[in-house]
C-alpha cells in the first residue's frame, strides 16, 4: 500500500470542496482511494461555530446521539453515528476560531466527491474515505477511522474460509474501512501539515464497486449497542440520549 499525502491551501469559511480537489489533485490512477478529513468537508459545508458565541459542551451534546460527561477528566465521551468519538468530533484545532463539526451527511458527501472525480479523472474504479481521528480506549494517542466510504466494500468477509492450517473462520471480519483510514491519518498528520487529502494505492485487499455501499452493507459496517462485544460496558453506563 503507497499512501501519498497531497499539500493544500488552509481551508478557511468560504473555501470549495471541488475548487480544492481542482487545485490539489491533478491525477487519479484506476484502482486509488482519496481520503479526505471530515474538518475540510465540514468547512466547505460551512458546518462550523464561532468559539463564545455557543458553550462547547452544549454543542457537543446537541451533535451527540449518546453523551456521557464525567466532571473528572472534564472530556465528553459522545457516539455519534453509531461511532464511539470524543466531543461528537466536535474539534477546534486549525479551525481559525471555529468550532468545526462533522459534515451535515457524511456519506452523501463521499459518494458526491467520489461521482465528481470519477466523472473527471474517468477511472473505472475510485474509492473515497472521509476520515477524522479518535482516540481508543486504553491506548495513549489518536488513529484515524472512517466516517464514511464509497466505491469500495469496507469489509473483507473471511467467514467460511480457512486459514493456512486449514481452521475455518466463523467470525472474522476485516475493517478495510478503519484500516486505511487510519494509514491516511498517519500521513495526513495532526498539526500544521496542511494535507488534509491522501492519495492511497497498490491495494490488492481492496474490492472496489461500481456503486456507492448499500443500505445494507452500510448496516452490516455497524454493531448496535446491545450486540457489540463490549456491550456489558455500555450498559452500565449511564449515557444521556439526546432526542432529535
Amino acid at each position: 500500500m503507497k499512501v501519498i499525502p497531497i499539500k493544500v491551501k488552509p481551508v478557511v469559511l468560504g473555501s470549495h470542496l471541488f475548487d480544492i480537489l481542482d487545485q490539489s489533485i491533478l491525477k487519479l490512477d484506476d484502482r486509488s482511494i482519496l481520503a479526505i478529513t471530515s474538518k475540510i468537508v465540514a468547512i466547505c459545508e460551512e458546518r462550523v461555530i464561532k468559539i463564545g458565541e455557543k458553550n462547547k459542551d452544549d454543542l457537543i451534546f446537541e451533535e451527540s446521539d449518546y453523551y456521557l460527561f464525567n466532571e473528572n477528566y472534564n472530556f465528553p465521551i459522545t457516539i455519534k453515528n453509531n461511532i464511539l468519538i470524543g466531543s461528537s468530533g466536535v474539534d477546534e484545532s486549525n479551525g481559525n476560531g471555529y468550532y468545526i463539526l462533522w459534515p451535515k451527511d457524511p456519506q452523501i458527501g463521499a459518494n458526491k466527491i467520489r461521482d465528481y472525480l470519477m466523472n473527471k479523472f474517468k477511472v473505472k474504479n475510485l474509492g473515497v474515505l472521509i476520515v477524522d481521528s479518535k482516540s481508543t480506549p486504553l491506548r495513549r494517542g489518536v488513529t484515524g477511522i472512517s466516517i464514511a466510504h464509497s466505491g469500495f466494500k469496507a469489509l473483507n468477509d473471511y467467514v467460511g474460509k480457512k486459514d493456512i492450517f486449514g481452521r475455518t473462520f466463523k467470525s472474522e471480519k476485516a475493517n478495510i474501512a478503519d484500516s486505511i483510514a487510519s494509514a491516511a491519518v498517519v500521513a495526513m498528520g495532526e498539526g500544521d501539515e496542511q494535507t488534509p487529502l491522501s492519495l492511497i494505492s497498490d491495494l490488492p485487499q481492496v474490492e472496489f464497486q461500481k456503486f456507492p455501499p448499500s443500505k445494507e452493507e452500510l448496516e452490516e459496517l455497524s454493531i448496535g449497542l446491545e450486540d457489540d462485544l463490549y456491550a456489558p460496558i455500555w450498559a452500565s453506563i449511564n449515557w444521556k440520549k439526546r432526542i432529535k
